[in-house]
């Protein structure tokens, strides 16, 4: 077997088509946008290259055939009790050898750098894309959200692979209703008028990722290693998403004017991505919008939920899914509901979910392998 450096336009062909071969007779498998993993390894895409570096194989056999892929990198910003590299977009046929190989080869390149671990299948940006194996769920995946075939569970563990974390989804039906202690708890809120809950407005984005970003950063920067997102990119990634942006599905609460809750949700894009083989030419845009006007996406997706420090434990959770779901059921859009991963190490944010009456969706884990095999194995920090 034998590791190739992808450099050329025709490895970076070849490392896409690894998992189109891979997955041809897997009908829950989507196809991820060419564009979405290209972008993930351009230096002019990715700002992650700024701080730090990405390199990836292909691994062929000894007819020359590809059986593999994976990428490793280090990321100066990725904060652990050790240096700590990462690996991903992994594909592999089901061998432990083949596996194993390319798994030691990035041990190797990343102790070079100064790793003392690594962690997989990460992403060499955040962690709201290509984050975790999948270890249960194995149907259709959300977008930008890892698939794979059940045997890597066993390739990633054999080699030596921990548990660092697990990635819990919750899906429900629209039309559930909620128990009634979210009912009580909403009209408590509800009688002080000091509190608003408002739909997020396209002709309003930039009031709106202004709000987002404040409170992203007094309910997450600072906790479990979560850091300041700065305004500017918040203002350019509402605008990346206004094409796609469901306005009854998104909704803010301000206290008195002041942003203090958030609850970000999108269509499921991967039901119309499901139909583009990969591509997103102007074909393939003038087919999405076409389907976005005329077609039926059952699904919305939950990104991001969040409450400033000063606000939480008083209701308002209830408060803002409540007028949220007084729109959502009536509109009848949507039959499925399926939050984006809530890590294990966030009791509070998994018991919320819970009380939702959902159910346990999907579960991906992000393994860690200590270099020292010595060391002892510590997992996430659980927060607060």
């Amino acid at each position: 077997m034998q590791m190739h450096e992808v450099k050329t336009e025709g490895d970076k062909q070849a490392f896409i088509q690894v998992a189109v071969d891979l997955y041809k007779n897997d009908p829950n498998w989507i196809r991820p946008l060419d564009k979405d993993i290209n972008e993930v390894f351009d230096p002019e895409k990715n700002k992650f290259f700024k701080r730090g570096e990405c390199t990836r194989w292909l691994l062929k056999d000894d007819n020359g055939r590809y059986i593999g892929r994976i990428a490793a990198f280090v990321n100066k910003q990725y904060k652990n009790e050790q240096p700590t590299g990462g690996l991903g977009f992994f594909e592999c046929i089901d061998s432990q050898e083949a596996a194993d190989f390319m798994f030691n080869f990035c041990k190797k390149w990343l102790e070079d750098r100064g790793m003392e671990a690594m962690d997989g299948p990460i992403n060499f940006g955040e962690r709201d894309k290509w984050w975790g194996l999948l270890t249960d769920g194995f149907y259709s995946p959300l977008y930008n959200m890892n698939y794979n075939p059940p045997y890597y569970v066993t390739l990633f563990e054999k080699f030596g692979f921990k548990a660092y974390f697990n990635q819990v989804c919750f899906a429900m039906k629209v039309k559930a209703q909620l128990d009634a202690k979210f009912h009580n708890r909403h009209d408590i809120i509800a009688q002080d008028p000091g509190y608003t809950a408002k739909r997020l407005r396209k002709a309003e984005l930039e009031k709106f990722a202004k709000d987002f970003t404040y409170i992203y950063n007094k309910a997450w920067a600072g906790h479990g290693g979560g850091k300041s997102l700065e305004e500017k990119v918040v203002q350019k990634m509402f605008k990346t998403m206004k094409p796609v942006i469901d306005e009854d599905i998104s909704w803010f609460v301000y206290y008195k004017d002041e942003p203090i809750a958030l609850w970000l949700n999108l269509p499921d894009l991967n039901q119309y991505f499901k139909h583009m083989n990969g591509k997103f030419g102007i074909i393939e845009k003038l087919r999405f919008l076409w389907m976005k006007q005329f077609g039926k996406c059952s699904r919305f997706v939950g990104l991001v939920f969040g409450i400033i420090p000063e606000f939480q434990g008083k209701g308002v959770d209830a408060y803002m899914i409540l007028e949220g779901a007084k729109v959502i059921q009536k509109l009848s859009k949507y039959d499925d509901y399926e939050m984006q991963w809530i890590g294990d190490f966030n009791p509070k944010m998994i018991n919320i979910a819970e009380s939702l009456g959902t159910y346990r969706s999907r579960n991906l884990r992000t393994y860690r392998y200590l270099f020292d095999r010595t060391k002892e194995f510590k997992r996430h920090p659980m927060l607060g």
